[in-house]
Order: C-alpha cells, then structure tokens, then sequence
C-alpha cells in the first residue's frame, strides 16, 4: 500500500522557475507511443490481399472508426478527422491496457493525460465550428435560447472538459486502487486475474470508446 499516490518525479530548473514532470507518465507514454509506431509499420509493411493477422486488425479498426466519423461528419469532413479520431481511440485503447502487464502502468492514471486530449479535443471542436460556421454565427450560437444564456453555454462547454477527462481518469485509476487494495488484502498471495482482466481489457476498452465517440461527437454538435 506504501506505492499507493507515489509519483516519481523530475523537477527541472529553467529560468528561476521549478518545472515538474511525472517520470513513469512520460516512460509509459513513450512505450505506448513506439509499440504504436511499431505496430502501424508491420501492419502496413506488407500488404496483400489476403492480409496478415497485424493488416486484418489494423484495416478492421480503420474502417470501424472511418465508419463512424463519416456518419457522424459526412463524407467531406469524415475523412479529414478520422485519421484523429482513429489514432485517439488506438492510443488510448493501448495505454488503458498497459497496467495490464507486469510492471507497467497506465499513463491514463495521470490526470494530465487524459486531461491533454480533452483539450485537443475542445480546441478542435471549435476550430471546426468557427470554419463550418463562421466566426459570427458561431459565437451567436452562445446566444441562444436569448442573450443572457450566454455565461451558461460557456460554462456548459467548458464543463464537457472536465466531464470527458475526469471520467476517463476517474475509471483508470478507481481500478487500479481497487486491484491494489485486494492484492494488499491477500497479502499479495492472490492477485485476482478477473479484476486485471475486467479493469483493464473490459473497462479500459469501453473507457477508450467512449472517451473517442465523446470527442467525435463534440466535434459533430459545433459543424452541425
């Protein structure tokens, strides 16, 4: 239980001010990132017709994510933020999955993760609002149903933030104490497999799911 909230951290010194950084975050960020990198090359390396079982899972999720962009944005907008909404669901998915394995963590258990790609998606939501609708109808839509609703959508907006990062983070690491907890109970002679499997194949997956369509549905509502 003693591992339960330590962090390890690297605090550098840049122009009078501290700067502090979480040093597992960052590794198991990296890791996630290169086992992406890693994975996307052989998918893509040797493609055929009859495709291998990495180009089957590769083009299986592509078109699931494709899919559901398009319907979402139609077909103009669909292909330019599938790439975006397909990489969020992979990269989430494969961090969410690491504490599945010995000695790793999720780097979704840092609240500054997931708390980074609500943002991103924030951003991108409204940039893509602005474009589709122009700068003036679209700050009028804050107006509605009358001006002095203004404050409440703004608050509104803002809230999905929190709302979309807190979940995620929220889940990750509610199952990662949980799986602490009853290792710590048992002594740690009885590691439950079925709360692994349940907290970060079952849970985790969902999580990365849901976390993805919120985006893509956040970035729907402004172009609508």
């Amino acid at each position: 239980m003693e591992d339960l909230g330590k962090i390890h951290q690297l605090i550098i010194h840049i122009f009078g001010r501290d700067f502090t950084f979480n040093v597992e975050c960052m590794v198991m960020t990296w890791i996630v990132i290169i086992a992406l990198l890693i994975f996307g090359y052989l998918a893509a390396r040797k493609r055929n017709i009859i495709p291998n079982l990495l180009q089957l899972v590769g083009e299986m999720i592509i078109g699931i994510f494709y899919d559901l962009t398009e319907d979402a944005l139609g077909e103009e907008l669909g292909k330019k933020y599938a790439p975006l909404i397909c990489g969020l669901f992979m990269f989430l998915f494969l961090c969410n999955w690491l504490g599945i394995f010995p000695h790793l963590e999720e780097p979704t258990k840092d609240l500054n993760t997931p708390l980074s790609y609500g943002i991103m998606g924030f951003i991108l939501a409204h940039h893509a609002g602005i474009k589709a609708k122009g700068l003036k109808t679209y700050l009028k839509d804050y107006c509605e149903p009358m001006f002095i609703m203004a404050p409440l959508n703004v608050i509104g907006e803002l809230a999905k933030v929190i709302s979309i990062s807190f979940r995620l983070f929220g889940n990750i690491m509610g199952g990662s104490i949980i799986i602490l907890v009853v290792s710590y109970l048992t002594f740690n002679l009885v590691t439950p497999p079925f709360l692994n499997a349940f907290f970060g194949a079952f849970v985790g997956t969902i999580q990365a799911f849901v976390f993805t369509m919120l985006t893509l549905v956040y970035i729907a509502v402004q172009v609508a």
